[in-house]
């Protein structure tokens, strides 16, 4: 575990989906993985890692109860703070920085990654102290083409990186960089932070941090946490 002596961190957990694009009624982040919710998951691999993190987890506001009621069916009690969701991530993300903003660093997670090692978030917080941001990303090692089904051409994939999160920076550049106005070509919280001209260090990121996104992605996730414990 990380331990934090003077500084105090934090992380804004969005979990604001609905679980339509999934194809299920109840929302992803409260289906079940290895008998509890995957946002169950999240948050306790942060908790794990850094010593005393304040966490903020933000919901769609009309699951605020459904959340209160799993946490008490399954005697979940690590303290976090709760945030509504927004029409856009950049708004749930604003409204979970509110909740931790005197935080020295503050990491941004996808609350449908649950297997995020405890080595990642630590490696995450301790470049973002260094260099006053940190991203994990993955080289794309697939070939690559742009274009249509009828008109395309190859691209080279050097230098090409799928993004992960945790994404941490410092206190004083997240909340500026969230003080702009929304603009669509925001695709995670990196690129709101360079539209202010900071810079965006990468680190190594890992397979087993997957998104569940789809329904078999919450198989190999119960794979991945079985080969944990075995």
């Amino acid at each position: 575990m990380l331990k934090t002596i003077e500084s105090k961190y934090g992380v804004v957990i969005v979990a604001g989906g609905s679980g339509k694009r999934f194809g299920n009624e109840i929302p992803k982040q409260f289906l079940t993985l290895n008998q509890y919710p995957v946002l169950m998951h999240t948050i306790r691999q942060f908790s794990q890692s850094i010593e005393k993190i304040e966490i903020a987890v933000v919901l769609p506001e009309n699951h605020h109860e459904t959340w209160k009621r799993l946490c008490a069916a399954y005697d979940f009690n690590i303290p976090h703070h709760i945030s509504s969701g927004g029409t856009e991530r950049f708004y749930s993300v604003k409204n979970g920085l509110e909740k931790i903003a005197d935080c020295e660093l503050i990491g941004i997670h996808d609350g449908v990654r649950p297997l995020t090692p405890h080595k990642l978030i630590q490696q995450c917080f301790e470049s973002a102290g260094r260099h006053g941001s940190c991203v994990p990303v993955m080289p794309v090692t697939d070939s690559l083409r742009k274009g249509n089904y009828q008109q395309n051409k190859p691209i080279s994939r050097e230098n090409l990186y799928r993004v992960q999160t945790p994404q941490v920076f410092r206190q004083n550049w997240i909340i500026k960089a969230y003080e702009q106005e929304f603009d669509p070509a925001f695709t995670d919280d990196a690129t709101v932070l360079e539209k202010l001209g900071y810079p965006v260090f990468l680190t190594d990121g890992t397979e087993k941090n997957i998104k569940i996104t789809k329904p078999e992605d919450l198989n190999l996730a119960a794979f991945y946490l079985k080969e944990q414990h075995t």
